[in-house]
């Protein structure tokens, strides 16, 4: 696994990070969720992104991250790098949701005593709150760090102008902020317009969420929807009216070109992002040992001919 540094710090992120997002709740089986974990870290993946919504149900990954960090990897916690974050609903009542300090501040408390971490490496406010003043999110995360609760702040999903008026007000303080977190792969391109440029700007790291466009960027789709797959189900972020013919026909000559490379699709998806140096770290989501070593192997092959980024560039207008 090879390693970038994250913005101009100087904390290194492995190339590729474990999300426990899906697979590590209690509705998961829980061996297959510790070797996925001890696997990753046996392979150089020394940075583990959490949530304390994550489940199902919400606090699950944490409480079972919590076992096996115990079990198995307390004595390596200097070589790991722990993030959580905190933002979506988590409980019930006025003070479950959103980015007010009385949230945060329950909610740091709570992952730590979860997860039974001194502290975690990166703490994110999850999501934007326009019903909170965002001088007080942004005050609560410094005061996070400044109390040792974590190393790091980070944030996710911010709009490109409440993230330059909060880099802002965390310059003030003399507290940066580490690194942005949010959606970005082949079909979803909307950072490169505004917030990779102004991470540049403000040295940030950006790390990626949803890297293979929840599954769309496998061979899954290729021949249409299987019964087993996330866009069969009635819940969730992908749906069958996501899977249109317009879509199948990129992904099917995206697949024309990875197959070209000597690639899978979703290994060829992921050398796409590991190739722009914007990109900090991509987060995956694995259900299976074999699927994170099939990860992996994306991470060995990561550069493109000039002639192979127009190509694709043009299969995506």
């Amino acid at each position: 696994m090879n390693y970038r540094f994250c913005g101009n710090s100087g904390l290194q992120l492995p190339l590729l990070s474990l999300g426990l997002w899906h697979n590590f709740g209690d509705v998961d089986d829980f061996s297959v969720a510790s070797n996925m974990i001890l696997r990753a870290f046996e392979q150089g993946i020394t940075h583990f992104d959490l949530a304390n919504n994550y489940g199902p149900p919400p606090g699950s990954a944490e409480t079972n991250f919590g076992k096996i960090f115990k079990a198995q990897l307390v004595h390596h916690r200097d070589e790991l790098i722990i993030s959580s974050k905190a933002g979506h609903l988590m409980w019930e009542g006025p003070y479950g949701d959103g980015g007010s300090r009385k949230y945060l501040m329950a909610s740091i408390n709570q992952s730590l005593k979860r997860t039974g971490l001194d502290y975690f490496d990166i703490f994110y406010s999850h999501r934007y709150d326009a019903q909170t003043p965002l001088e007080e999110t942004i005050q609560t995360l410094i005061d996070i760090v400044k109390q040792g609760k974590a190393l790091y702040i980070g944030l996710s999903k911010y709009p490109a102008d409440k993230a330059r008026e909060a880099y802002e007000m965390m310059q003030a303080q003399q507290v940066r902020c580490l690194i942005y977190q949010d959606k970005y792969n082949l079909l979803h391109r909307k950072p490169e317009a505004e917030l990779m440029p102004l991470n540049d700007t403000y040295g940030m790291g950006f790390i990626v969420f949803s890297p293979l466009a929840q599954g769309l960027l496998t061979n899954k789709y290729l021949h249409g929807i299987p019964e087993n797959s996330r866009a069969a189900k009635s819940h969730g972020f992908l749906q069958r009216a996501d899977i249109t013919p317009e879509v199948i026909h990129k992904i099917t000559r995206l697949n024309e070109l990875a197959l070209q490379r000597g690639q899978t699709l979703a290994e060829m998806s992921l050398a796409w992002l590991l190739n722009k140096q914007a990109v900090t770290s991509v987060i995956i989501g694995t259900s299976s040992v074999k699927q994170l070593q099939d990860n992996i192997a994306g991470t060995q092959f990561i550069d493109f001919t000039r002639d192979e980024l127009i190509r694709i560039e043009d299969i995506l207008k």
